[in-house]
């Protein structure tokens, strides 16, 4: 059962990637190089949106290959990378599809997501977030941690709805 509230009205997800699709841990291998992890179920959650014609929008503070693999495969609607401040993004992604407060829901995790689940209507978020994003008035908190099935739990409370 969903114990997110959401309404039947909602075409986009949009979301923040590391801390909500991944563990929010980096990874540094002996030779510098920085990896990620994803949970399978997470991964799902794009395709579960995807094939029931929902558009989904990630907003990442990072530029990693795991949103690189994750848009193509999944045609992700919108992706931006290395973005300092995501409400300008988020503004703008609103503007361009022409979404309405009722339309979109955003996730995000950590501070640098907060004008942004200030802005949004439907707001999510993760167990780990800080106090400053689970004390925002009408947030929603998954009962998954982020890169444990959060972004999965919020595909399927919004799949339930559709069916």
């Amino acid at each position: 059962m969903c114990g997110l509230k959401l309404p039947d009205t909602i075409k986009m997800v949009i979301t923040d990637f590391d801390g909500v699709v991944t563990d929010n841990c980096v990874y540094i291998s002996d030779s510098g190089e920085m990896s990620r992890r994803l949970n399978f179920s997470d991964v799902m959650g794009f395709s579960v949106l995807k094939k029931n014609g929902f558009d989904i929008a990630i907003i990442s503070g990072e530029e990693n290959k795991a949103i690189e693999i994750i848009a193509r495969k999944f045609e992700v609607k919108e992706v931006h990378t290395k973005i300092r401040k995501k409400i300008d993004v988020l503004k703008y992604i609103v503007e361009k599809y022409s979404l309405s407060g009722d339309e979109y829901l955003y996730i995000g995790d950590d501070v640098n997501d907060l004008e942004c689940l200030e802005f949004a209507k439907y707001k999510i978020t993760v167990p780990h977030a800080p106090v400053v994003l689970k004390e925002l008035q009408n947030i929603q908190i998954t009962a998954a941690d982020g890169g444990s099935g959060a972004f999965r739990e919020v595909a399927d409370c919004l799949i339930g709805l559709k069916k």
